[in-house]
């Protein structure tokens, strides 16, 4: 699996791990245990993301060794976490990254059965039977022989909990818990992260008050099928530095009786429109596919330039089929 990628590992020295421009615990902790297994194998890394990590996700230790600032004097780009051009859009917005991607050797680390599309060639390592991108990972570092520090597991740790949702979604196997029970023998202390996840997940009273009004706001479609939420510019830029409105309502979303996708639409005044999808039946990446996006079966999203009103009969077209195929294909 890793034979294409070994020899660039061993001989390059300079690497620049990136992740995509919707961070999460996967992506973040992926990077970080990279950049432990990278260092400790005399490494110079530089770690990147083209937005600001969410508060929420600062309870994940080295999150702040995350820099907007793209680094000039790498030798090799790894992508983690995804293989979707419209998940790094901003970061090819930056001068000279896309010219750098271009004509350097690109390391792709992904666990998405979404087909790449990104507009370079790369050298991709994407295994869609693990849960999270850290598997991946770790089956890399035991291939590589590389020391895992505590610090790498425990981030390998975080990024398989947070894929699998405490390593309880279909897509978890048997291997799953054993990397996860191989990372805590390595130091890997579940409770301590638990504990701070929760002192981060904390919310501000007016928060509280917040998604009382994104509740309301909650409309249904295809006889109660098809849950959306929209979330418009001013709400992002009044609370998402503090916590991500998204995550407030989605999973109160997709527990409603009779719902089988959830999704929360953020609209920015540049005319681009994104969409973080849950569901009950393995179609989010079907339905995000739909717009060009991408991600797991239970858990997708994807990044347009439309209006509300223009997206909202187009999802649920997208859903409708969606959902019918997927029955017709269980029938």
């Amino acid at each position: 699996m890793f034979d294409s990628i070994l020899p660039i590992l061993k001989d390059s020295q300079k690497f620049v791990i990136i992740q995509a421009e919707n961070p999460d615990g996967d992506s973040l902790g992926s990077s970080l245990a990279f950049e432990e297994l990278l260092g400790e194998a005399g490494k110079d890394v530089k770690l990147y993301c083209a937005i600001d990590i969410p508060k929420y996700m600062h309870y994940i230790n080295g999150w702040d060794r995350v820099e907007k600032d793209w680094p000039t004097d790498r030798e090799v780009a790894i992508i983690v976490d995804t293989s979707a051009e419209a998940l790094i859009q901003q970061a090819l917005a930056v001068p000279g990254v896309r010219h750098f991607l271009e004509t350097h050797p690109v390391i792709v680390i992904d666990h998405h059965a979404t087909e790449g599309d990104l507009p370079f060639e790369t050298l991709s390592v994407v295994d869609s039977s693990a849960v999270a991108t850290s598997e991946v990972l770790y089956r890399l570092a035991t291939t590589m022989d590389w020391k895992i520090t505590p610090s790498a597991a425990e981030s390998m740790f975080i990024s398989i909990q947070a894929d699998s949702l405490g390593l309880s979604t279909p897509s978890t196997t048997a291997d799953s818990y054993q990397v996860a029970a191989d990372l805590v023998k390595l130091g890997a202390v579940p409770s301590e992260i638990e504990n701070r996840r929760r002192e981060y997940m904390k919310k501000p009273a007016d928060i509280l008050k917040y998604k009382g009004e994104l509740i309301e706001r909650i409309e249904y479609h295809l006889d109660g099928k098809l849950a959306t939420v929209h979330i418009p510019w001013g709400d992002i830029q009044e609370y998402s530095d503090r916590y991500n409105p998204s995550v407030l309502v989605l999973e109160e979303m997709r527990m409603v009786e009779g719902v089988e996708v959830a999704v929360a639409i953020k609209t920015y005044p540049d005319g681009k429109l994104t969409g973080k999808i849950r569901v009950n039946a393995p179609i989010a990446d079907a339905v995000a596919g739909f717009f060009g996006g991408g991600g797991h079966q239970y858990a997708s999203g994807f990044k347009v330039f439309e209006t509300y009103d223009t997206i909202i009969p187009e999802l649920i077209t997208a859903t409708d089929k969606a959902i019918t195929d997927y029955e017709s294909s269980i029938s």
